[in-house]
């Protein structure tokens, strides 16, 4: 049985260790996960951490298509995040990497798990700008004001 395929959205981000080389790993490894293929790749942008401390964040957001579900999706996710040495501390600890599920197509998924639409991609700039640059469709004026003041940079 052939799948269709969905288009998603995917948060790249992390602060410790070489962040710039771990973001562009992580994009890179992304798009070599079975049944997806990479459509476009924001800039990186560096952000300070939002409800907690620590370096500064490299962040980017990556959109591909996948014939994958969500959670086999997650599951090729996590096993990244944990290849490149991610742990979870505490709730917002700094971290090696972050890879997160913002969008999975109109789909909406709420399970102990996951939760799609991302609950809180609307409230960060380190998601809406680079989100805004390859689908800016997806967000708009008053969720880009919104978070006006969270410091974030573009760099490349």
């Amino acid at each position: 049985m052939v799948r269709d395929e969905v288009l998603v959205y995917i948060g790249v981000g992390a602060n410790l260790g070489e962040a710039v080389g771990t973001v562009k790993h992580a994009i890179a490894t992304l798009s070599q996960l079975p049944l997806t293929r990479q459509v476009a790749a924001s800039s990186l942008h560096r952000s300070a951490p939002v409800d907690t401390t620590g370096p500064d964040f490299i962040n980017a957001v990556v959109a591909f298509k996948t014939s994958l579900n969500a959670y086999e999706l997650l599951a090729n996710l996590q096993q990244i995040e944990l290849a490149c040495g991610r742990e979870r501390p505490y709730r917002n600890a700094p971290r090696t990497l972050d890879l997160d599920l913002l969008l999975f197509g109109a789909a909406r998924v709420y399970s102990p798990t996951l939760q799609v639409p991302h609950p809180r991609m609307y409230e960060r700039a380190f998601v809406l700008q680079p989100l805004s640059e390859i689908a800016p469709e997806k967000v708009n004026a008053v969720q880009l004001r919104a978070v006006a003041g969270q410091r974030i940079e573009r760099l490349v």
